[in-house]
C-alpha cells in the first residue's frame, strides 16, 4: 500500500457512507408519498422509477463501497478488541438489514401490493437517524 492509504480509505469511506445515508433517509420519504399515490397513477409510476434508481444507482453502490473502504480501515486501525468498534459493527449490520427491508418494500410498491401505512414509513424514517447518532458517537468519542 502507499503511505497515505489510511487517509484515502477514510475519505472514501466517509464519502460512501454519506451517499448511503442520503438514500436511507430519502427512500422512506418516497414511500410516504407513494403510499398516498393512487395505484396506476402517473405519480405512482414516477415514484417507482425514482425508488428503483435511488436503490440501484446510489444506495447499493454506496453500501458496497462503504463496506469495502470500512473493511480496509479495519485492517489499518487494528481495533478488533475495542468495544466501540463492536457497537459500530452492530449498527452497520442493522443498517444493512434496514437497507434490504427498504428494498423489499420497493418490490411491494412495484407490484402494487404495499400493505404498510404512511405512518409506518414516517416512523421507520427515524431508524437511520438513530443509527447514525450511535455510529458517530462510537467513531468520534470512542466511549469504551
Amino acid at each position: 500500500m502507499f503511505e497515505d492509504s489510511y487517509l484515502w480509505f477514510k475519505a472514501l469511506h466517509v464519502i460512501s457512507v454519506m451517499a448511503w445515508m442520503a438514500g436511507l433517509f430519502y427512500l422512506p420519504r418516497l414511500y410516504v408519498y407513494h403510499t398516498n399515490a393512487e395505484i396506476g397513477s402517473e405519480l405512482s409510476e414516477t415514484l417507482k422509477i425514482m425508488e428503483r434508481r435511488l436503490l440501484r444507482a446510489i444506495m447499493y453502490p454506496a453500501m458496497v463501497s462503504s463496506a469495502i473502504f470500512g473493511t480496509l480501515l479495519l485492517f489499518e486501525i487494528q481495533a478488533w478488541t475495542q468495544g466501540w468498534l463492536h457497537v459500530k459493527l452492530l449498527c452497520v449490520g442493522l443498517m444493512i438489514i434496514f437497507h434490504f427491508m427498504l428494498a423489499k418494500y420497493r418490490l411491494d410498491f412495484l407490484a402494487d401490493k404495499n400493505q404498510k401505512t404512511e405512518k409506518f414509513y414516517r416512523m421507520i424514517n427515524e431508524v437511520p437517524t438513530i443509527l447514525m447518532i450511535v455510529l458517530v458517537i462510537m467513531v468520534i468519542v470512542k466511549p469504551f
